[in-house]
């Protein structure tokens, strides 16, 4: 895995846990919701390129 794609990914987490944070703090549930599923997303690219690690 490339170097861009952990920071990227390492992004993308941070990202929604700011948006989930900011959610939670205004009592904004669809801006929590995005920042959960940022989250998700991040993760599961991140499995993604384990994953083709594991098989190189």
């Amino acid at each position: 895995m490339g170097l861009d794609d952990k920071i990227g990914n390492a992004a993308e987490k941070n990202a929604g846990k700011f948006k989930e944070g900011v959610g939670k703090a205004t009592d904004d549930e669809s801006l929590e919701a995005e920042g959960k599923t940022d989250q998700a997303k991040g993760s599961l690219k991140q499995a993604g390129e384990n994953v083709k690690d594991a098989f190189k």
